[in-house]
């Protein structure tokens, strides 16, 4: 069943309430957020789903406040900036990983995080193509830091 557009106060979400599979998502109108000191408001375009989304859904990881609104990786454009935002403004397309490890709530209109949490989207990449990376790319980034310092270990011990 269709849910109107949101309200000015309210907005779309896609929520569950216990764990499970697919089933368990409803789309629901919720709460608006806030952003707070140095957060940005981000209108979401797209939303990335990876291995931590359908787990946290599955095994009901951080379901300790029903509704939960999963979701990390979004891309968006910034609709509002907190007190003491200096890298966006309004109207700023950027795209990342917000509060992850914590809830986001990237499953929803808008979702709020510390600016820190988001980059600018590059022009040349629409907004599906941008939300697809941020958890997958900082495993990457993870693993090729995590291998160069191995291979640094590895050469001190070789020329010791």
């Amino acid at each position: 069943m269709p849910i109107a557009a949101s309200s000015a106060s309210g907005q779309r979400a896609i929520i569950q309430e216990s764990p499970g599979g697919p089933e368990v998502l409803r789309l629901a109108e919720v709460d608006r957020p806030e952003p707070m000191l140095t957060e940005v408001l981000v209108r979401v375009h797209a939303a990335g789903v990876n291995p931590t989304d359908w787990k946290s859904r599955t095994h009901g990881r951080l379901l300790d406040d029903p509704p939960a609104i999963l979701g990390w990786d979004v891309s968006g454009v910034v609709e509002a900036v907190g007190p003491g935002v200096t890298r966006f403004r309004p109207g700023d397309e950027v795209f990342g990983m917000p509060r992850f490890p914590r809830k986001a709530g990237g499953y929803a209109e808008y979702v709020t995080a510390p600016s820190r949490h988001f980059t600018r989207k590059p022009a040349g990449l629409d907004h599906v193509h941008a939300a697809a990376p941020p958890l997958r790319g900082r495993r990457a980034t993870d693993r090729k830091r995590t291998l160069g310092a191995n291979d640094a270990a590895q050469r001190r011990r070789e020329d010791g």
